[in-house]
């Protein structure tokens, strides 16, 4: 089943949601996604768990202010390496 995340992030110009953008459209099972420089959001529909697409997103090393899952607002803490 898909979820729609939607994560806050801080970026500041077109290099930094580029970079986002470059992380989810190489993301295997992304169904469909939006980065927005001028709303500092990426909305993604996909099926993959919430964990894995923080994770991508976070090693942009761009922060991430918040997200929601489904319209829940859900933790941006990234889960350790197992």
């Amino acid at each position: 089943m898909s979820h729609t995340y939607e994560f806050n992030i801080t970026m500041t110009c077109g290099g930094c949601s580029g970079a986002v953008d470059r992380v989810l459209k190489k993301l295997d099972g992304v169904e469909n996604y939006e980065v927005s420089l001028e709303n500092q959001t990426a909305k993604v529909t996909t099926a993959l768990p919430y964990e894995v697409v923080l994770t991508k997103i976070a090693k942009t090393g761009k922060t991430i202010n918040s997200a929601t899952v489904d319209g829940v607002d859900t933790s941006v803490v990234i889960p350790a390496a197992a």
